[in-house]
């Protein structure tokens, strides 16, 4: 199978590089492998940036690829997106001019910023395509929706978009309905949370991982705005501190002291009550969040789907189907489907199925839903 042109896809974390070989064919891809290759946390902090990590990463997936068997031969690269800009839903072949961005420009530090530096990198090596697929910044949403109710802070959408539109395809699939015609409530359950409504399969209104979210194992949510601006003028926490207290140790680590659902679990069943407050009001947070969203598809959507770690969770699964159910079926794709999308995104385009966009995208070909 390895003679096969395959399709290497790199997921980084803040301390793994997840890496795919996939096979494609006339647009579809089969999984021939995966692995996480796990960074040393001490030796991650020891990089002042982000950046400063590509050549370290880099020099990981070269082992990988020569630990493959003779005759591995590559037919694309497909990175994760990055904190880039605001772009449209699909696949974006990576130039210089996105690498320069990625590293040095990004709207927000994350490790995720490295795929499409990664995948640029490893396929100049091997003489073939590098793409990003469905990055966090993937924005389609109408203008009706940007009105914030104060001029200078627009709303913008900032998402799980990559396993959000995987699991949107693979409900459109089981429906056999096309993508495009898709009306569907997603719910991404992972550090973060992300609650989409896809329209005729765009997005076209979510949560955002902050303005109005729900709290998650470790980041605030949206929170009351009064409040904040006074714990903002306190002289309490400096900007960088406050930020990282409500991103990466807000949410339930902000209330338990850990950001292990399991762990909360285990809690739960010993009989404490804290927990399981904390635990009902996440749940009663992305509850609302569902019906946000089904409100904006006229109470009607095809489905609602579960996905994410958390929806490994049958007390978790097993309470939004009973507080949601009856707004539309449910369906639970627990876990990530990033890599396949990845390589997905990128067979849709080498079989001519797709166009790929170039960067930079300009603004009015961003194709946001009227």
């Amino acid at each position: 199978m390895l003679n096969n042109h395959l399709i290497l896809t790199i997921n980084p974390g803040t301390t793994t590089t997840r890496l795919g070989l996939y096979r494609p064919d006339d647009g579809k891809v089969f999984p021939v492998q995966d692995v996480t290759i796990e960074h040393d946390e001490t030796r991650m902090a020891g990089f002042a940036t982000v950046s400063d990590q590509l050549e370290f990463r880099a020099r990981a997936i070269a082992g990988f690829l020569r630990d493959q068997p003779d005759g591995l031969r590559l037919a694309a690269v497909a990175g994760r997106g990055g904190m880039l800009s605001p772009v449209p839903a699909g696949v974006i072949e990576v130039n210089e001019a996105l690498v320069n961005f990625a590293l040095h420009r990004p709207l927000y530090a994350h490790a995720s910023n490295l795929g499409a530096p990664l995948a640029r990198a490893i396929a100049a090596q091997h003489g073939v395509r590098a793409f990003i697929v469905d990055p966090v910044s993937v924005d389609e949403l109408p203008e009706v929706a940007r009105i914030s109710g104060f001029p200078e802070i627009p709303r913008f959408s900032f998402l799980h978009a990559l396993n959000i539109r995987a699991c949107g395809r693979r409900f459109a699939a089981e429906l056999d309905k096309p993508f495009e015609r898709l009306n569907a409530v997603v719910v991404h359950l992972g550090a973060g949370i992300s609650v989409a409504a896809l329209k005729q399969g765009r997005i076209v209104e979510s949560t955002n991982r902050m303005e109005n979210a729900p709290f998650s194992p470790e980041r605030a949510g949206g929170l009351p705005v009064m409040p904040l601006i006074d714990l903002c003028y306190s002289g309490k926490y400096s900007q960088s501190e406050l930020k990282r207290k409500l991103y990466g140790n807000g949410g339930v680590f902000a209330y338990l002291g850990t950001k292990d659902m399991r762990q909360v679990e285990a809690m739960i069943e010993s009989g404490d009550s804290q927990a399981a407050l904390v635990f009902e009001a996440m749940l009663y947070q992305i509850r609302k969040a569902i019906g946000a969203m089904a409100a904006v598809l006229d109470f009607a959507p095809d489905g609602i789907i579960l996905t994410g770690g958390m929806a490994h969770s049958d007390r978790i699964t097993g309470s939004l189907t009973q507080g949601c159910g009856t707004i539309a079926p449910v369906r639970i794709y627990a876990g990530s489907y990033e890599s396949e999308a990845l390589a997905a995104g990128a067979a849709r385009v080498l079989a001519g199925q797709e166009a790929a966009m170039h960067w930079p995208i300009e603004p009015d070909t961003r194709g946001c839903a009227a």
